[in-house]
């Protein structure tokens, strides 16, 4: 089972995931085949551009939450980002490579974790 640290990781890259325009986040608790790795992110983007957006700023919001990340593979291409925490790695794709290797039916026997990502909060101001 996730750990509590390893589902805060997701909701901070899940959060920077979204504010990039990432599309399509599923998070899999893969901890029970993969002893070193306990949730997968996965996200779309819809251009190589936009998945290196979605790739760095999920890497500098957990860098700011002190989380170092371990390795980092294909942001040169941006078609298939890959992102490893440590307890969490997350891959931004490009639509077609999304597609294409489909993850989520290559662990579809893990848990699927519910991604949220807080609303924008609403202005306090009153209506004019």
């Amino acid at each position: 089972m996730a750990s509590a640290d390893s589902l805060r990781m997701l909701e901070i890259a899940a959060a920077a995931a979204d504010s990039k325009g990432g599309e399509d986040l599923v998070a899999l608790d893969v901890s029970e085949p993969l002893p070193l790795v306990d949730v997968f992110l996965l996200v779309t983007g819809r251009s190589e551009r936009n998945v290196a957006a979605i790739a760095d700023e999920i890497e500098d919001k957990l860098n700011e939450a002190g989380y170092k990340r371990l390795r980092r593979e294909g942001r040169a291409e941006s078609r298939w980002v890959l992102l490893d925490f440590g307890d969490l790695v997350v891959h931004a794709f490009h639509q077609e490579e999304r597609a294409f290797y489909a993850l989520e039916r290559l662990w579809k026997d893990c848990p699927v974790l519910p991604v949220t990502v807080a609303a924008p909060e609403a202005s306090t101001r009153p209506a004019e």
